[in-house]
């Protein structure tokens, strides 16, 4: 009797360890199953990134191309400045501009100075106006420019007077308005009004 009893004890421990190693396989298993992809994966480590990640989206390198407006030939010549600065006509292109030849020494230049230091800072992304101060000394084109305020504007030191004789400019003061394709559509006399009306017609164009 007593050896039936031991060997009923033995049959259910048997039973017990064959049900707990079944439970195991399963959990296994299923473990198995979660790893698929059907299951949320887990937080990735931080600083790590995860298995599989989706491609980024793709990022433009560069803006698409700006073609440059052509520089026409007339606006084709460089200088430097009364303050020492080099200059580059070709920035304009594709504007109307007004170059101002002046003198420091000029009556006419000296009535004109205040219209010209009052319209170019108002159109100066639009129709830039560049002066052309030849015919003096250095000192006295400062001091001209500095008495009727007209550093908001290039000025160009041109004492050689290689862009007079470029542009054929034989007396002061003259004005030379060339358009946006690069003609020249007027080189004479302007007072204040007439420089103010032609200058205001030109950026609204």
């Amino acid at each position: 009797m007593r050896r039936w009893h031991a060997r009923r004890r033995q049959s259910r421990v048997g039973v017990a360890r064959r049900a707990g190693t079944a439970a195991a396989l399963t959990a296994a298993l299923l473990g198995a199953v979660s790893c698929t992809g059907t299951a949320k994966p887990s937080s990735a480590v931080a600083g790590t990134a995860p298995a599989t990640t989706a491609p980024a989206a793709a990022t433009p390198t560069s803006s698409p191309d700006v073609t440059p407006a052509q520089v026409p030939d007339i606006l084709r010549f460089t200088g430097t400045t009364l303050t020492g600065t080099a200059f580059d006509a070709a920035q304009f292109a594709g504007r109307p501009v007004v170059l101002w030849f002046w003198a420091p020494w000029c009556a006419t230049c000296a009535s004109q100075a205040w219209t010209v230091a009052e319209v170019a800072p108002r159109y100066r992304d639009t129709v830039p106006i560049v002066g052309i101060a030849g015919l003096g000394e250095q000192r006295a084109m400062k001091e001209f420019v500095t008495e009727f305020d007209l550093a908001g504007m290039p000025q160009i030191d041109d004492r050689a007077g290689a862009l007079w004789r470029r542009f054929k400019v034989t007396e002061q003061s003259i004005f030379v308005i060339i358009d946006r394709d690069g003609k020249v559509i007027h080189q004479g006399f302007l007072d204040g009004e007439a420089i103010t009306a032609r200058v205001a017609a030109l950026a609204g164009a």
